[in-house]
C-alpha cells in the first residue's frame, strides 16, 4: 500500500517548469545626448510689497493696476498736510538753534578778550563756554530733527523701488493705512524674468558648468511653458549655497529674456535641459527596465541562463533607449522582452533560438 501510495503521489507531480522563453540583448556602450526635464517655478528676480511708511489716508493713486512702472515713479501718496507742518515747525526750530549758537559765539568771543585783559571773572567765560556746547547740541538736535521730518514728509508719497509691473492695488482713495503693516500693492521685475528648479546633487558639476557660460546663445537650456516651448532660450545665473538634506537636491535659478511679458510670475513650467556624457556609458532599451515604488530593476542573464534582478540608477534618456548611469556594464545579457514572467533565479532561453529551433524542425520533420 505505501508503495502504491508513493506512485499516486508520484504522478501527482507537475512536470518541472522549463526555461522561460525571452528576448535577450547585450548591454551596448555609447556616446549618449539627450534632454532632462525638470519642473520649475517662475519667479521675479526682484519682488517687493510697497507697505506705508506712515500713518495717513489715500489722498492719490498715480498709476493703474497691472500697469507697467518706472524706478522712482510716484505711485501713491498719503495725506501730507502734518508732515509738511512738522517739516516747517523743524525748520523753525532750526533757525532760533542756529540764532541762539550765533549769539553765544559772540558772548564767548567778547569773554575770551576780556579776560585776557583780566577784567571779567574767570568763571564768566566757563559759563559761557557751557551755554555755547548747549547751544551747539541744539542745532545739532534740530538738524536731526528737521531731517525726520523732511523724510517723514518724503515717506508719504509712495514711489516705485525699480523697474517693473506693478499688481492690483490694495488700498482705494481714503483708505486709512497704517506705517509697517498696510499692505498697498506689490511691485515686481519682468524683464529679465527667472525660472527656478530642483536639481539632484549629482548633478551639480554639470549646473556649474552651465553657469559659466557667457550667454544665454550658448546655452543648452530651454523652456516649456503650458504644452508650448518658449521662443527665448536660458541661462543658469544661480545655484542654491546648499543641497536640501531631505530631498538630496539643490536649487538651480535659469533666466530668460521676457520682453513681450508672456512669462508671469508663479506660473509653473518645464526646464528641459540637453546634456552629452563626456564617455561612452552603458545603454539599453527602456523597455527593459522594470519599476516598483520608485526603484528600477534589470534581469540580468547570467552564464548559467539563469536571472539575477539587478538595481539600476537611470541616466538620460533617448526614444527608445536609456543611459545606465550605476548597476549595468558594457558586455552583459539582459532580458529585454518577457520580464512580466520571470522571478529571481529563473531559468530563461532566447526566445530567438526557440524560433530558430521550431523553423528548422518544420523544414526538417525527423528531427521532431
Amino acid at each position: 500500500m505505501s508503495s502504491c501510495g508513493n506512485k499516486n503521489q508520484q504522478g501527482q507531480q507537475r512536470p518541472a517548469a522549463g526555461p522561460v522563453p525571452v528576448a535577450i540583448a547585450p548591454v551596448t556602450e555609447e556616446f549618449v545626448t539627450g534632454t532632462n526635464s525638470y519642473p520649475g517655478t517662475v519667479v521675479a528676480l526682484n519682488q517687493t510689497e510697497l507697505r506705508a511708511e506712515v500713518n495717513g489716508y489715500i489722498t492719490a493713486i498715480l498709476v493703474a493696476d497691472g500697469a507697467a512702472v518706472t524706478k522712482g515713479q510716484k505711485l501713491y501718496e498719503i495725506d501730507r498736510t502734518r508732515y509738511q507742518a512738522a517739516q516747517e515747525q523743524a525748520k523753525a526750530n532750526l533757525a532760533i538753534a542756529e540764532a541762539n549758537l550765533n549769539k553765544v559765539n559772540r558772548d564767548v568771543d567778547r569773554y575770551k578778550r576780556l579776560a585776557e585783559q583780566d577784567a571779567i571773572a574767570k568763571q564768566t567765560l566757563d559759563y559761557a563756554l557751557t551755554d555755547l556746547n548747549n547751544a551747539q547740541a541744539q542745532v545739532t538736535s534740530a538738524k536731526a530733527a528737521l531731517t525726520s521730518a523732511s523724510t517723514d514728509l518724503e515717506r508719504a508719497v509712495i514711489r516705485a523701488p525699480f523697474n517693473g509691473t506693478i499688481g492690483i492695488s490694495q488700498v482705494r482713495n481714503g483708505a486709512l493705512v497704517t506705517a509697517g503693516s498696510t499692505l498697498i500693492n506689490t511691485i515686481s521685475s519682468t524683464n529679465p524674468i527667472a525660472v527656478d528648479f530642483s536639481v539632484n546633487q549629482s548633478d551639480i558639476e554639470q549646473f556649474v558648468h552651465l553657469q559659466g557660460k557667457s550667454s544665454a546663445k550658448d546655452s543648452t537650456i530651454i523652456l516649456q511653458v503650458a504644452g508650448r516651448t518658449y521662443s527665448a532660450p536660458g541661462r543658469v545665473t544661480a545655484i542654491d549655497r546648499a543641497v536640501d538634506p531631505s530631498t538630496g537636491t539643490i536649487t538651480v535659478r535659469a533666466s530668460f529674456e521676457n520682453s513681450k511679458n508672456e512669462l508671469r510670475a508663479g506660473m509653473n513650467a518645464n526646464v528641459l535641459v540637453a546634456n552629452t556624457s563626456v564617455e561612452k556609458v552603458p545603454v539599453i532599451p527602456y523597455q527593459a527596465v522594470t519599476e516598483q515604488l520608485g526603484e528600477f530593476t534589470v534581469f540580468v542573464v547570467t552564464d548559467s541562463n539563469t536571472v539575477v534582478q539587478q538595481p539600476v540608477k537611470l541616466g538620460l534618456k533617448m526614444g527608445q533607449n536609456v543611459a545606465i548611469s550605476e548597476g549595468l556594464k558594457a558586455g552583459q545579457n539582459i532580458v529585454t522582452e518577457g520580464t512580466q514572467n520571470l522571478r529571481q533565479g529563473a531559468k530563461v532561453v532566447d526566445q530567438k533560438q526557440v524560433e530558430a529551433q521550431g523553423a528548422s524542425q518544420e523544414k526538417d520533420p525527423s528531427k521532431k
